[in-house]
């Protein structure tokens, strides 16, 4: 009965973070990129990634208005993640910034600015689910 129960709220807790919208993932670490992109998959999100800036540029290029989110680590080679995110220059694209580093270093070093939506990694699924939903349904700062 009491699994029962724990069942039941893990469902509902879930179906809150499911989704349609398509969202492109930028991410330089392969593991980091697959695990995110199958978390978000299985909650139903259209999903598109790539491994640099420059990649995901060319994405945001060839998919006109169909992107809703860019989820991006901020710090990459060659282009970190707000230079990605300035360059993408899409009206109403949300952005979600993610990193191995607290958010206070990185608004420290001056990276993101204060209240940028952003999720330190390493994440748990249910964390990134979440976060997403949060920032697509402008819960979040944007």
């Amino acid at each position: 009965m009491i699994g029962a129960k724990k069942k039941a709220i893990t469902s509902e807790a879930l179906e809150t973070c499911e989704g349609t919208e398509t969202i492109l993932i930028v991410e330089d670490e392969e593991m980091v990129r697959k695990l995110a992109r199958d978390i978000l998959e299985d909650r139903g999100y259209r999903v598109l990634v790539a491994a640099t800036g420059e990649q995901a540029l060319r994405i945001c290029d060839g998919n006109g208005n169909d992107i809703h989110l860019l989820l991006t680590d901020v710090i990459m080679p060659t282009m970190n993640g707000k230079v990605l995110a300035e360059r993408t220059s899409r009206p109403g694209l949300r952005v979600l910034y993610m990193s191995g580093y607290t958010d206070d270093v990185i608004v420290r070093h001056g990276v993101l600015e204060p209240g940028t939506n952003f999720l330190e990694k390493p994440f748990t699924p249910d964390a990134l689910a979440r976060k997403v939903k949060e920032v697509l349904n402008g819960k979040s700062s944007q």
